[in-house]
């Protein structure tokens, strides 16, 4: 009742404004992003499977995104398999409508499509068999935005919209490179009072609608992100952020006869899943010093992760999020020629691996079918931007302690070199099984994930034109080979059948218009 009628009054807002408003400005423009990549020694054929589930009686390993019913890990880390190799391209078009000064249109379409996927003719025969590719173009963003609301320095933004907060560090568009995830964007309901001195940001998104199956089933993010600018040359930030899920989850369905056992039996009664995560953040310039320093704690009830982590039937409907993370640079900028810049960095996500089981806990689970372990519950990096491995990270790694270090140079007003150093460790690690059928008798992996290099090179042509090339090379540490639970936020294995050296090359062009 509340949002429908927050929505009624910013509409109330919106629709005199717009119908008062004539159209003065129109901008058309757009971007073109084409990457090539090659990655050697990353992925085997048949290395996912490690111990089948059945195995493993007891264990709390949960489902992750890519682990299936078992210990699976996709990487391979061995030069036995195939390397993979694809050329992907984001195509963007906006248009961009100026009413007045303070009301605007802004739309963008978009379309992700890997070369050869979308070729619509069969070479041999001439006939066309890619139909079914005609609804590859999105809406990226629509919205309406007025500003000066009330005569206040108010804007308000309504409809499918980037949210880019501070570093991106939590929140941000998912389209930084090399291995992009090609952009996010949120529908969204979006406030923002801005001064001088303080920029206060305050939305409400609807991620998933889950209507009529569900009346309250939706997940929605909400937050509050202020920032102080009244430093010279320092941005100082604090936010709250509410992830709320409230789809029903259930283990089993037997009708009455099962609530009723479950009541008795204390399971399956899992909350709305609720993560609050709430931050500090300073960055800015000091003389040819720039640091970037973000720190974030979380809590709430973590039902939907506690619902994988089912060993039998039942999950852990306790589960609960209480975890750190942290992103630290520090950079220091010569006033030389080629303008060299130093930096190192540290970041940290909380990791939990609660996946051991005692012999007291193994024996339950022989002859307890209410048998529920408890879940493993690690940092949730929401919908970051940042990306602290081209191999390891694609914004999704936790459990995990990374430490790198680098230099960048730019010989010419138009290239830039850059070579990163990063060292990469578990922060929990995986106890696996010696012998799988007695799954309490484990022994712990190592922590360490392994060292890579990255090199690369962008050639500026224009403002409007860049080239980048790059290699990134991964020293595989025995963490790696024997697997750790540090990918999708800490749910997923990686770990290999051998411990070979991988490496990524990338190519990437982009011209905006």
């Amino acid at each position: 009742m509340i949002r429908k009628l927050v929505v009624a009054i910013l509409t109330g807002l919106v629709v005199p404004a717009l119908a008062s408003a004539e159209l003065q400005n129109v901008h058309v423009g757009g971007q073109i992003t084409i990457l090539g990549e090659y990655y050697r020694n990353v992925e085997s054929p048949g290395s996912g499977l490690r111990w089948p589930a059945a195995l493993l009686l007891g264990r709390p390993i949960g489902t992750g995104v890519g682990a299936g019913n078992g210990i699976v890990s996709v990487f391979g880390w061995d030069d036995h398999g195939h390397g993979l190799s694809l050329v992907s391209q984001w195509t963007r078009l906006h248009v961009n409508a100026d009413f007045t000064e303070d009301v605007r249109a802004f739309i963008e379409l978009d379309s992700v499509d890997v070369w050869g996927e979308d070729f619509r003719s069969d070479y041999v025969t001439g006939v066309d068999n890619r139909a079914d590719s005609v609804d590859d173009v999105e809406v990226y963003q629509a919205y309406i935005e007025v500003n000066e609301v009330f005569g206040h320095p108010l804007r308000l933004r309504i409809g499918r919209q980037e949210l880019r907060l501070g570093s991106e560090w939590l929140v941000g568009a998912n389209d930084d490179g090399p291995s992009p995830a090609w952009g996010l964007s949120f529908d969204a309901l979006r406030l923002t009072c801005a001064t001088d001195l303080v920029s206060v940001d305050v939305w409400g998104a609807k991620l998933a609608e889950r209507s009529p199956a569900e009346e309250d089933g939706d997940v929605d993010f909400y937050g509050v992100y202020g920032s102080y600018l009244g430093l010279e040359d320092i941005t100082l930030d604090a936010y709250w952020l509410w992830l709320r899920d409230a789809g029903a989850l259930q283990d089993t369905n037997l009708g009455y006869l099962d609530e009723w056992i479950e009541d008795m039996a204390g399971v399956d009664d899992y909350d709305t899943m609720n993560l609050h995560t709430v931050g500090l953040r300073a960055a800015g310039e000091i003389n040819a010093f720039d640091v970037e320093a973000e720190v974030a704690y979380q809590f709430g009830e973590a039902s939907t992760t506690g619902f994988l982590f089912k060993p039998l039937l039942y999950g852990d409907d306790d589960a609960e999020y209480s975890a750190w993370g942290c992103n630290l640079e520090l950079g220091y900028t010569f006033n030389v020629d080629w303008q060299p810049r130093l930096h190192l960095g540290y970041a940290f996500f909380d990791g939990q691996d609660d996946r051991d089981i005692t012999c007291g806990q193994w024996l339950n689970a022989l002859f307890n079918p209410f048998y529920a372990p408890p879940a493993s519950v690690s940092f949730n990096r929401l919908f970051s931007n940042w990306s602290h491995s081209a191999i390891l990270d694609g914004s999704e790694m936790s459990n995990a302690h990374i430490f790198h270090f680098g230099l960048e140079v730019a010989p010419t007003e138009s290239i830039e070199l850059a070579v990163d150093v990063g060292y990469y460790l578990a922060d929990e690690v995986f106890d696996r099984p010696v012998l799988p059928p007695l799954g309490f008798w484990t022994r712990p992996n190592d922590a360490e994930l392994g060292w890579e290099i990255d090199t690369n090179v962008t050639y500026n042509y224009s403002e409007d034109l860049y080239f980048c090339v790059g290699w990134d090379h991964l020293l595989v540490g025995d963490g790696l080979e024997e697997g750790d639970f540090c990918n999708s936020y800490g749910l997923d294995l990686n770990g290999g059948t051998d411990g070979d050296d991988a490496d990524y090359f990338y190519f990437e062009t982009g011209m905006s218009f």
